[in-house]
């Protein structure tokens, strides 16, 4: 360990100071960091003379058997040279760049006569592609406008000038319903060319273009009173108009723009890139980073850029970023949107983004359920600062209608999911009248002196079905009574009765949330939940109490009996209102008629 220690601390003092790329390799002579720096001597020196507070940084550092850099002229240059590296070694301890789904381009094949389709597949080989486009139905929306406005074949016959010429295919069902120009017969082939290199232009994003073509074609066609072919282009100049509503997004001057979307997850990051030509998104991609160390989030977006920009082959120099990027090109313009044109840009590269991470998000809870649990209940503990994870969260309800037939409910969440079999019913034992408080206190102390009782665990959360004065109530049953140290919190509601926000703390303050988050559809789950469960054991017990009082204090009148009236009647109601007839019929004339006489006696009271 001291030759380990003498070799790096004789490397550590020859670093210059100066900009580049430092690389750490192991005891096998493997690259298991790749950093860059201002100051590669403070840089590096800085792993080594100070203590981390992060465990995957000292675990680094416990790993380093050897050092090499590479001094190079600005700090732009060290990133250039980093950012290669990496994709070439991919390091242990460097974040890792994950390839999602591949989305769709457009494919013009190279062919005597193009077909213009969508494909996941590229082969430059094959055809000139261009995309590819991650936002909405981009790609459906521009082939249907290809395909309507150009005559254009959409079949995977292989056609040659010879084959044409010798006519060994036919037209097809497209050609007499005008959707091709039967090109395999040779129709059309003068136009042909000009029709795929119109669709070029549509494709790369120069509708505006191809409009005004269009209309001077319409216009030289009206001139020459060919008002058929003029009406037929006044037609697709229409179907170009709805499209370009649908696709162009800004009324922007600026011909070219990249426009770039960030967010994260634990220890995932999102980043994607819009490309904008004439105000319409042209191209897209989103890529996911994996932290390794603890990068931060000007360094990531960095990174990013570069590498979509690269994918995309885009040389714009207009770039509108969410937040200023750790180092960029000098030669780019960079624009932190804040209104207009450029931050609706913005809002959109971040609804893409968003949406990118939420389809990942929602894959990976597919492929491990409790993952999501475990995510969900991470955000919640983060967001109330509890110490530990809560996994076992209960959460309470009163119901009763003026103090009668009073009851509560505590339903149980393991894992952010309900568990239904752990569900608890309580009949109020202890309190006279409506005293909700009161109420919530019982519940609470028998709830948990019970567990005590049993040697059982504890939630790891209670939740209130109420706002301050719930809590309060919880509180003084838990810590007072029980001498117990759970965390409380309660929900609150708004005028309409629904969620709103969350209460912790002694005095309770408010925790927003996003109404689209995880956490608070989780907490807006069980509030809704405990609500039903009360409402429906409250219910259950003042129909049970109804039936009681009417029949059951009835002379001659068992459960049996009972049973019987409610099978033929169906309700208490119906059998009170029924004829003395009826009652003969289903009980005998003596007894029929003796608890028709003992039900009129009870109505007339």
């Amino acid at each position: 360990m001291k030759k380990k220690d003498d070799h790096i601390a004789l490397l550590l003092k020859r670093i210059p100071e100066s900009p580049g790329v430092y690389q750490y390799f192991d005891k096998d002579g493997q690259i298991i960091y790749v950093g860059k720096a201002k100051n590669l001597h403070r840089r590096v020196n800085s792993y080594f003379n100070k203590d981390h507070i992060s465990s995957k940084t000292r675990q680094l550092v416990t790993h380093i058997a050897d050092i090499r850099y590479v001094v190079v002229d600005s700090e732009q240059d060290a990133f250039l040279l980093e950012n290669n590296l990496i994709k070439q070694y991919q390091p242990r301890y460097n974040i890792l760049l994950k390839d999602g789904k591949s989305y769709p381009s457009i494919c013009i094949t190279k062919e005597a006569y193009p077909r213009i389709f969508k494909t996941r597949t590229i082969n430059k080989k094959a055809g000139e592609y261009y995309g590819p486009y991650s936002f909405g139905n981009t790609v459906e929306m521009v082939l249907e406008l290809v395909h309507k406005l150009y005559p254009i074949r959409t079949c995977n016959i292989p056609l040659t000038a010879d084959s044409i010429e010798k006519k060994k295919v036919r037209v097809c069902l497209k050609y007499h319903l005008k959707n091709c120009c039967g090109i395999c017969e040779g129709k059309g082939k003068e136009e042909y060319g000009e029709w795929i290199d119109q669709a070029r232009k549509l494709i790369k994003g120069d509708a505006h273009e191809i409009g005004r073509q269009l209309e001077e074609q319409m216009m030289h066609y009206a001139a020459e009173m060919k008002y058929e072919e003029a009406a037929d282009l006044k037609h697709k100049i229409e179907l170009l108009e709805q499209f370009k509503s649908k696709t162009i997004i800004t009324n922007s001057s600026a011909k070219d723009t990249d426009v770039f979307g960030y967010d994260e997850q634990d220890d995932k990051v999102y980043i994607s890139m819009l490309h904008v030509h004439n105000g319409s998104i042209v191209q897209g991609q989103t890529i996911e980073y994996r932290r390794k160390m603890e990068e931060e989030k000007e360094e990531l977006l960095a990174m990013g850029m570069m590498e979509l920009r690269e994918r995309l082959e885009s040389e714009t120099k207009d770039v509108i970023v969410p937040f200023i990027p750790e180092v960029f090109d000098d030669s780019l313009h960079i624009h932190i949107a804040v209104s207009g044109d450029k931050k609706k840009l913005l809002d959109l590269a971040m609804q893409n983004v968003r949406q990118y991470k939420l389809d990942r998000l929602k894959q990976d809870d597919k492929l491990n359920p409790e993952q999501r649990g475990v995510r969900i209940l991470t955000e919640l503990q983060q967001m109330m600062g509890l110490e530990t994870l809560p996994r076992w969260i209960d959460c309470f309800d009163n119901s009763n209608i003026q103090g009668e037939h009073a009851v509560a409910g505590c339903v149980v969440y393991r894992m952010a999911k309900p568990s239904k079999s752990d569900y608890k019913k309580f009949d109020i034992k202890t309190v006279d009248g409506a005293d909700d408080y009161a109420s919530m206190r019982e519940v609470v102390r028998r709830r948990y002196q019970h567990l005590i009782d049993e040697n059982g665990t504890l939630p790891d959360l209670i939740i209130a079905d109420g706002g301050i004065g719930q809590m309060h109530a919880i509180r003084e049953a838990v810590e007072d009574q029980l001498g117990l140290h759970i965390p409380i919190a309660g929900l609150k509601k708004n005028d309409k009765h629904r969620t709103q926000t969350l209460l912790f703390g002694f005095p309770p303050k408010e925790i927003s949330m996003p109404v689209t988050s995880e956490v608070f559809r989780l907490l807006t789950n069980i509030q809704d939940e405990v609500h039903r469960f009360a409402i429906t054991f409250h219910k259950a017990k003042r129909s049970k109490a109804q039936i009681h009082s009417q029949l059951d204090d009835l002379q001659g009148v068992g459960e049996v009996t009972k049973q019987k009236i409610l099978t033929y009647f169906g309700s208490v109601k119906r059998a009170r209102a029924a004829k003395k007839e009826e009652w003969i019929k289903l009980l005998g004339k003596r007894r029929g008629s003796d608890i028709y006489e003992q039900i009129q006696a009870k109505i007339s009271l």
